[in-house]
């Protein structure tokens, strides 16, 4: 018996494997800025925030303000990559093929990005209506909006859902909520996630396992 009636996913590096083209992309935008960094870096320091939060960060970089039309180049370059090279998480299909409980995706990129990625991967018919970006209620985690509106959207009570997170942002999003949070770990380039989520696991395909008393 499951202990949960909904589950709520992130969608990069919980359901497609997005990370790391998104995270270099916006590394090569940076440096074309002069920021000198790498992809460790943006790991440590992009992994899970908001575009806005990305663009202050290298404007602090580089010292003065970012183009006005960052986020336009930073989206078509990402979009790009993940058409060429994006995959689904390990494990992640035959997860969904199995779970017996409402489920759906909730992260902070547009909706035309999560549909994108959703479609590349063979993703989309698991979720299809179920889909909820912090675009359009203009809130980005640690707030637990996008949490909350997912979980009334769905007609469930926050006590009655799980998160399942990568980011520590998403991580201390849901935590603020009152969620019950398990952290996926397999790139946990940081480290963090144990000491803060609920639960931690590092294969989609013992998630199931933990979802039951």
């Amino acid at each position: 018996m499951y202990r949960y009636k909904c589950i709520i996913f992130d969608c990069d590096g919980v359901l497609v494997d997005s990370e790391p083209l998104s995270n270099q992309v916006m590394v090569d935008i940076a440096n074309e800025l002069g920021a000198s960094i790498n992809l460790e870096y943006a790991y440590r320091h992009f992994k899970g925030n908001s575009f806005n939060d990305c663009a202050s960060q290298i404007a602090e970089l580089i010292g003065r303000e970012v183009p006005a039309n960052l986020e336009q180049k930073y989206r078509e370059r990402s979009y790009q990559k993940f058409k060429e090279k994006i995959q689904p998480i390990e494990g992640v299909k035959e997860l969904l093929d199995n779970l017996e409980l409402p489920f759906c995706v909730a992260s902070s990129g547009p909706e035309q990005k999560i549909r994108l990625n959703l479609e590349l991967t063979g993703l989309i018919d698991y979720f299809q209506s179920n889909i909820f970006s912090c675009y359009t209620i203009q809130k980005w985690k640690p707030d637990p909006a996008i949490f909350q509106w997912a979980t009334q959207s769905l007609g469930f009570k926050t006590s009655e859902c799980v998160v399942i997170e990568d980011s520590i942002t998403g991580v201390e999003a849901a935590i603020n909520g009152g969620f019950d949070v398990f952290g996926y770990t397999a790139n946990d380039y940081n480290n963090e996630l144990k000491n803060k989520a609920t639960k931690t696991f590092d294969s989609m395909l013992i998630l199931k396992e933990l979802l039951v008393y």
